[in-house]
């Protein structure tokens, strides 16, 4: 089911580094190398197997990562897209040491 406006809102207001992109969230990221991109990427590929929801990952720029959630099957946002943005964010947690910070 697809959260009415106020609700996408509160939801993306809990999510403070995303944005939403029209029928998208979107967060983007900065490592220090290539390497340590690659393997943000391969976690949340984990993440997203474990949840069966799967985002458009692009790695670009040798060190940059962009993350974009919609349930393409519901043609918007989920539920499903702002719990696998959290998991992201939990999981991001722990790799802080390779980010960028803008």
């Amino acid at each position: 089911m697809i959260p009415d406006e106020q609700k996408i809102a509160a939801m993306i207001g809990e999510l403070p580094s995303w944005r939403l992109e029209g029928r998208e969230i979107v967060r983007d990221w900065q490592f220090t190398d290539f390497a340590s991109a690659l393997a943000f990427v391969n976690r949340v590929a984990d993440l997203a197997e474990s949840a069966d929801h799967h985002p458009d990952i692009l790695l670009h720029s040798w060190n940059r990562v962009r993350l974009r959630l919609t349930t393409h099957s519901e043609n918007g946002l989920t539920a499903k897209d702002f719990s696998l943005a959290r998991a992201i964010e939990q999981q991001q947690q722990s790799i802080n040491n390779h980010i960028q910070q803008p």
